[in-house]
């Protein structure tokens, strides 16, 4: 039972990344699923949370209007689309799973590093 955080990289500013977050050992279609990050020297910051039952989604301010969460259940995985990205967007994304948002403790992924620089 893990989950396993992908899709980061370099990012320009103002560019776009696509993060994807994938379940296996259990359905994420059954959990609430979301994305923290940590950025070097600082403390974990929760970014954006989807429900499972009504797919409610909810942002932290620092990003709402640039970040999209989405679910493909089919695929067993969640996205985290960035666009508009900024530098202070550098850190590590990681994933986890729970009952609802933002109970997401169930379940943590390793995460995937996302540097934003010109």
């Amino acid at each position: 039972v893990q989950l396993q955080a992908s899709g980061g990289g370099l990012g320009r500013p103002g560019g776009s990344l696509r993060l994807s977050c994938t379940a296996s050992g259990f359905r994420s279609a059954d959990y609430a699923v979301g994305w923290f990050r940590q950025a070097p020297g600082k403390g974990r910051e929760r970014v954006s949370c989807i429900n499972t039952n009504d797919g409610v989604t909810s942002y932290a301010d620092s990003v709402k209007g640039r970040f999209t969460i989405s679910r493909n259940n089919a695929e067993n995985t969640v996205y985290l689309q960035m666009d508009s990205l900024k530098p202070e967007d550098t850190a590590v994304y990681s994933c986890g799973a729970g009952p609802r948002c933002p109970l997401i403790h169930k379940y943590y992924g390793r995460g995937t590093l996302v540097t934003v620089s010109s």
